[in-house]
């Protein structure tokens, strides 16, 4: 299996990286998409290094971007074998990325928007350590079914949605919060008043506070 890769930041200060925050693109985007966060980020988190790999499958719906997974079946099953599959993927990334830093898995946070807020949701619970922290935009929750026998960690998670989104509905929020609320996962969220299927100012700022908290 090839490593994923993707566009970085380094750390605003100049200096080593204290923490890694790892960006799971959406679906038929690709890591140029979210790196876009990291100058708003840094000046909050000055010495952090911001990661975005591009998805390992190409989009089967739009030739010029990737996905984690495809939605061609999207039933619950077949999602959920996706989403197993592109762990594997993230999991090596997230591995390699802390090693070379020389950092644990406490200095490592994972932010999606939409197919990537399913993935760093996926990955954030069954890594084998607690990461430092999950940040969701626009996602839902994949394979919550089998949740309470996969779990392996509990990091704080934060669930950003608009309730105009028609993509990804906001009833993905209150399944996924319900979910995380029965295997006892420190989860808060916060609905975007009128904020379709994107990422606003005011959830751009409460994610750079939430992460600054669990990596300060």
């Amino acid at each position: 299996m090839a490593l994923l890769s993707g566009p970085t930041a380094a750390p605003q200060s100049g200096g080593k990286p204290t923490s890694i925050v790892v960006l799971l693109h959406g679906w038929g985007a690709s890591g140029d998409d979210l790196i876009g966060l990291a100058p708003s980020w840094a000046r909050v988190l000055p010495e952090a290094h911001f990661v975005s790999p591009h998805a390992p499958e190409p989009c089967d719906q739009n030739p010029f971007g990737r996905q984690w997974f495809s939605f061609v079946d999207s039933s619950p099953a077949v999602l959920a074998k996706g989403a197993a599959g592109a762990r594997a993927a993230i999991d090596a990334f997230i591995d390699a990325e802390l090693g070379r830093h020389g950092l644990g898995d406490d200095r490592v946070a994972l932010v999606g928007f939409s197919q990537g807020a399913m993935m760093a949701l996926y990955v954030g619970v069954r890594r084998a350590k607690r990461p430092a922290a999950v940040l969701g935009y626009s996602g839902a929750m994949i394979g919550g079914d089998s949740l309470a026998t996969e779990i392996r960690s509990k990091p704080p998670i934060l669930l950003v949605h608009g309730d105009a989104d028609q993509v990804v509905p906001i009833d993905s929020l209150n399944g996924a919060m319900a979910a995380l609320a029965a295997s006892e996962v420190p989860a808060q969220f916060h609905v975007c008043a009128g904020l379709g299927h994107g990422i606003d100012e005011e959830g751009l700022a409460l994610g750079g506070a939430f992460l600054r908290s669990c990596l300060a």
